[in-house]
């Protein structure tokens, strides 16, 4: 068995969210995602963060001190085709004075109000982690474990023990 490990990081400013329209990816192709994302390289494999940074700077231009409270909120597992993929999911706010409509050469990025979001078709884990961040995640700290279990997802908080 095969692992695959992505980040993402969706990004929030003015009471909407950046997604992105991916057009020609590996895996995601012809859906709404976070607005950065991508696979680890192999110097990034224990370190999460530095991967979405990188995607972050690579697809949008942005550096981490453009962003205000970003935190890793969900790790995904999910066995597809022979392979266990592993999606870390940050959220963070966008400053202000950065908010703009982005050109990625990854596809259509696109500010979209909290209460359209579901309204978008997403890769199966993204929407349901986009679905348990919006009427849970957003109004805490935690940091949540969704596994498909065949039948959905569940999630747990991972709590430092």
């Amino acid at each position: 068995m095969k692992l695959r490990n992505m980040t993402g990081i969706y990004l929030s400013c003015n009471g909407q969210m950046l997604l992105l329209y991916r057009q020609g990816g590996r895996v995601v192709s012809n859906q709404w995602i976070a607005s950065a994302s991508g696979h680890f390289e192999k110097e990034e494999l224990n370190d999460p963060k530095a991967c979405v940074l990188r995607e972050l700077r690579e697809e949008l231009r942005l550096d981490e001190d453009d962003l205000a409270d970003m935190k890793m909120r969900y790790i995904g597992l999910r066995n597809v085709n022979g392979e266990i993929r592993q999606n870390y999911y940050f959220f963070a706010n966008l400053k202000p004075e950065h908010y703009e409509l982005f050109i990625s050469n990854e596809g259509k990025c696109k500010w979209v109000d909290y209460a359209d979001i579901m309204n978008y078709d997403m890769p199966l884990t993204a929407k349901y982690v986009m679905d348990h961040y919006l009427r849970t995640g957003q109004y805490t700290d935690c940091l949540y474990s969704a596994v498909a279990d065949g039948q959905g997802f569940q999630f747990i908080v991972l709590a430092e023990t």
